[in-house]
């Protein structure tokens, strides 16, 4: 499925810079090995980079494994002293190591900066992706943190449930469609979900829902398959929705923030990285669309693979490094 996608964004680039022949109808390729096309996104080391020391962090799940490996390899290819330190802990605890010293960059997401280290309440955060990370941007620089640019892939809550339970439901595609139906359903969530308002509170007050029992559960597809709750909240880059086996509801009244990842790296560090050490993760970043980032989080969830081996196969199927 990731090699699919290598190929298919291989294919929109080259569309992408032709010209606008009308007429002449060309199909969009991935480009042939060896071309300058391909040639062009291999990460070559950067004279210099060896005498800086970079240590890679991330927090304790497996979408933070895959990326801290992602950033690490990158860096390392660029050829960076890299160590890693992944499986900190929580966003607290990840930036409480950031801050003091103990690393020196982790992947963090905006929406989750901005509530959890700069309290700004659910409400005021931008529903902007581009503002929301503008704002936390400039959070971050108070803290002599520099956040580089976010990822197109965002990580934010939804609902899903079975595409089976959805049918029976008429297939609703939006959260506001169960309006008049929550009542005859349950909900699963982690525990703390049922008092925080980017979760069951928020979805309570934003849509007006009441549903009938809430499932305390840190494992929403289980809940799901053994029919314990009728929908859960869940992440839009969860692995398991590669398997497509669920429906999962837009949230149309844009009740949670955006939740895009940017590398949050100490000041220090970006600017011994230079433009050159920050263009490698801008490089890598651009291929992680949210089906992507599925693919990658299926790989470790669903096939059991390990995140340092599935991070070496995303730099690997979309050209960063050879072999």
């Amino acid at each position: 499925m990731l090699a699919f996608l290598a190929t298919l964004l291989a294919a929109l680039v080259v569309a992408g810079c032709g010209g606008d022949d009308e007429e002449g109808g060309g199909s969009a390729q991935q480009p042939p090995e060896g071309s300058g096309e391909e040639q062009s996104r291999v990460i070559e080391p950067i004279p210099g980079a060896e005498q800086t020391s970079i240590t890679v962090g991330s927090k304790n799940f497996d979408e933070q494994y895959i990326l801290g490996e992602i950033y690490a390899q990158s860096l390392e290819a660029a050829g960076y002293d890299v160590e890693k330190e992944l499986d900190i802990g929580s966003e607290v605890v990840a930036y409480e190591a950031l801050t003091g010293g103990q690393i020196d960059a982790y992947p963090e997401y905006t929406g989750t900066a901005l509530t959890s280290f700069f309290d700004v309440e659910l409400d005021e955060v931008p529903r902007d992706q581009e503002e929301a990370y503008e704002q936390a941007r400039a959070a971050y620089a108070e803290d002599e943190i520099t956040a580089l640019p976010p990822t197109p892939f965002e990580n934010s809550y939804r609902i899903g449930l079975l595409k089976e339970t959805a049918q029976e439901l008429g297939n609703p595609t939006k959260i506001s469609q169960l309006e008049g139906r929550a009542g005859d359903l349950s909900i699963s969530g982690f525990p703390e979900c049922r008092q925080r308002t980017d979760c069951l509170l928020g979805v309570e007050q934003v849509y007006g829902l009441e549903f009938g029992e809430f499932v305390s559960s840190e494992s929403p597809y289980e809940v799901l398959d053994t029919e314990e709750a009728d929908t859960a909240f869940i992440f839009t880059t969860d692995g398991n929705l590669a398997t497509d086996q669920y429906a999962v509801l837009e949230d149309d009244m844009m009740l949670f923030p955006p939740y895009n990842v940017t590398l949050s790296v100490r000041n220090e560090i970006a600017e011994a990285m230079g433009p050159e050490g920050q263009a490698v993760i801008e490089a890598v970043q651009e291929p992680l669309t949210e089906e992507v980032m599925q693919e990658l989080n299926s790989r470790v969830a669903v096939d059991r693979e390990e995140p340092e081996q599935v991070a070496a196969d995303y730099l690997s199927q979309f050209g960063f490094v050879q072999g």
